[in-house]
C-alpha cells in the first residue's frame, strides 16, 4: 500500500486549507486510515482517523484539539480520504501525515501498518 498525501499550504489564523490522501496497490485491505500531525520539536500525534464498512455507517474519531474545527472523509471512488480543516489556529502548523492499516478504528499510531510522506501545513497568526 502507498499513500501519497497531497501539498499543504500556508494559511492565515481562521482560514482553511483541505488535504488529501491517495492509497494505491492493495487498498483491499484498508478499512481505516487517519491523519496525525508532528509540530516542530514535539511528537507525532492523532489528528483523526475513519473507518468504513459495507455493513455499517462510517466510524470516526477526532483529538479534542480539533473537533469542531476538522472533518475527516472518504471518497472510494477516488481511493482517497481527505482532511478537511476550518478555523485553523497557529498551534495547528505541523507536518500531517496520512495512515492506513489499522484493523480498528484508533488514535495509537503503533496500530497503522503504512504511512504517507507528510505535508507542511503553516498557519500564521
Amino acid at each position: 500500500v502507498q499513500l501519497v498525501e497531497s501539498r499543504g499550504g500556508s494559511v492565515q489564523a481562521g482560514g482553511s486549507l483541505r488535504l488529501s490522501c491517495v492509497a494505491s496497490g492493495a487498498i483491499f485491505r484498508l478499512n481505516v486510515m487517519g491523519w496525525f500531525r508532528q509540530a516542530p520539536g514535539k511528537e507525532r500525534e492523532f489528528v483523526a482517523a475513519l473507518k468504513w464498512s459495507t455493513l455499517y455507517a462510517d466510524s470516526t474519531d477526532y483529538a479534542e484539539s480539533v473537533k469542531g474545527r476538522f472533518t475527516i472523509s472518504r471518497d472510494n471512488a477516488k481511493n482517497t480520504v481527505y482532511l478537511q480543516m476550518n478555523s485553523l489556529k497557529p498551534e495547528d502548523t505541523a507536518v500531517y501525515y496520512c495512515a492506513a492499516g489499522s484493523p480498528i478504528l484508533t488514535s495509537s499510531q503503533r496500530l497503522y501498518d503504512y504511512w504517507g510522506q507528510g505535508t507542511q501545513v503553516t498557519v500564521s497568526s
